[in-house]
């Protein structure tokens, strides 16, 4: 793995898991020393963060993790619905029956708890997420995707865990595997808009019923 790749996968682990928390500081002498490489892949791996929205540069040599607020998750739900509505439509027309049934039956059995909780439905969405791009086969959609994603993680570190949403997720994700199993395109899309509510309705909820938090005290 290349210097530059190692930083920036670091340092990205670190600004989602919040151990990096919204304003910390990357002096970029600093961060060199600390991640055991030269300042130029460093300024390779911090351009790539600052492409991804995740830091902000507030002088040539000091850059700084981005703050999220309520307004910044809309945002960030607005182009998730845009995104993931169109990539459920060409999964429809062009995934494959049997992989997205056989998907639709893993969220049903864990909907009727058959499955152990969170780690399980962690692995089945990243799944679902991954049989969606490769249905979708278009690099540049699954790139915007792969951008959101990286939002989302951050996001989702912020809200309290709810398991009443997880369980309602897993249900919303059968009946958008089951529309796609069955080339369904308006019901897929139209399943995946109200999925991407509710999450954004769940985790602004999340926000307002608690006093504000680091995000490493979120974590």
């Amino acid at each position: 793995m290349r210097a530059s790749d190692r930083a920036y996968r670091t340092l990205l682990d670190e600004i989602q898991s919040g151990a990096l928390a919204a304003g910390a500081v990357l002096g970029e002498v600093e961060q060199a020393a600390r991640l055991g490489v030269s300042r130029t892949p460093l300024r390779e791996a911090l351009g790539r963060l600052a492409a991804d929205g995740l830091v902000v540069q507030q002088s040539p040599r000091v850059t700084v993790v981005s703050e999220i607020d309520a307004g910044d998750i809309r945002e960030i739900f607005e182009m998730r619905r845009a995104l993931e509505e169109t990539a459920a439509r060409l999964a429809a027309q062009r995934g494959d029956t049997a992989t997205f049934a056989a998907l639709a039956a893993e969220f049903d059995r864990a909907s009727r708890g058959e499955t152990p909780a969170v780690p399980i439905y962690d692995d089945l969405f990243a799944r679902f997420d991954a049989a969606v791009d490769a249905a979708v086969a278009n690099d540049y959609l699954i790139a915007a995707l792969r951008t959101i994603r990286t939002h989302l993680v951050r996001v989702r570190r912020l809200a309290r865990e709810n398991a009443e949403r997880v369980t309602a997720a897993v249900i919303e994700h059968r009946t958008i595997a089951r529309a796609i199993a069955a080339h369904d395109e308006d019901l897929a899309a139209h399943a995946t808009h109200l999925h991407v509510h509710n999450a954004l309705e769940s985790i602004l909820a999340s926000l307002q019923s608690e006093p504000p938090v680091s995000e490493q005290g979120a974590a």
